[in-house]
């Protein structure tokens, strides 16, 4: 399914997909900034969009600036409500430790996905139903598939 989107632009370039079936259109920089370790900065990227009613971009990072040099979205995922017409900002952080990072005008620094959204009607109750997990919050599903565990043989190669 393709959804036209207005694209207002800014002195820059429209989000682009890089390979037919991506679900996220790089965004480019408009700014030349240099990232320190640890630091983090709002970086332009010129493009100012109208999403239709029942649609969110979804402003997220590039895996490979993440994964090769520690560069990621602080707020990941940025929302871009329906409503919102300003210009996308990004605001990127280095989290390698020694390294600075470049960012020079023209580079791509994020993706945006659009999506549709649901939007939930909230019912104020007295009680939730039961459920499997609970009320059990961060980690409370440990970090080991617990029947693996119980399949694996001990040390004498007998499974537990």
């Amino acid at each position: 399914m393709t959804e036209t989107v207005e694209v207002l632009l800014r002195g820059a370039e429209a989000p682009a997909y890089a390979h037919p079936g991506d679900a996220g259109a790089d965004l480019i920089s408009t700014d030349d900034v240099t990232l320190q370790p640890g630091q983090r900065a709002t970086v332009g990227t010129g493009v100012s969009i109208a999403l239709p009613d029942g649609y969110v971009g979804l402003v997220v990072p590039r895996s490979g600036l993440a994964a090769k040099h520690g560069i990621t979205v602080v707020n990941s995922p940025g929302t871009v409500d329906a409503g919102y017409r300003g210009e996308i900002r990004v605001t990127l952080l280095n989290t390698d430790a020694t390294e600075p990072y470049p960012i020079s005008v023209g580079d791509r620094i994020a993706q945006l996905i659009v999506m549709p959204v649901t939007r939930a009607r909230f019912i104020p109750v007295d009680r939730l139903p039961g459920s499997q997990r609970g009320e059990g919050g961060f980690g409370s599903t440990g970090y080991r598939d617990a029947v693996a565990d119980s399949a694996s043989p001990d040390q004498s190669g007998v499974s537990a």
